[in-house]
């Protein structure tokens, strides 16, 4: 039994270009070989091919829910919401302060 302190080290996140993610779509819904022996033969997990394999769907309308291009859009608007509330907190600071210094 492996001792129960030690973690296994964890890779480097890994980017992949939307061709590769596409070839690997395509080995896996040839069917020829499962998702798990795909996600082997070309030391990935198991995971993100299988997430890989579900947004494809969705792309391509087969499945519900976001597609990528959605996803992006949403991630976009998220990061300038962050923004634009870190400005209004910025200006509420400033009138507070400049309202105190003109009493």
């Amino acid at each position: 039994m492996e001792s129960m302190g030690k973690k296994k080290p964890r890779r480097p996140r890994r980017s992949f270009t939307p061709e590769f993610k596409a070839e690997i779509v395509g080995l896996c819904r040839r069917g020829d070989r499962s998702v798990g022996q795909v996600a082997k033969d070309f030391e990935l997990t198991e995971t993100a091919v299988r997430d890989w394999v579900k947004q494809a769907g969705v792309d391509a309308g087969e499945r519900n829910g976001l597609t990528s291009a959605e996803r992006e859009e949403l991630a976009a608007l998220r990061r300038e919401n962050r923004r634009l509330r870190e400005d209004v907190d910025v200006l509420k600071r400033a009138t507070a302060f400049f309202a105190k210094e003109t009493r």
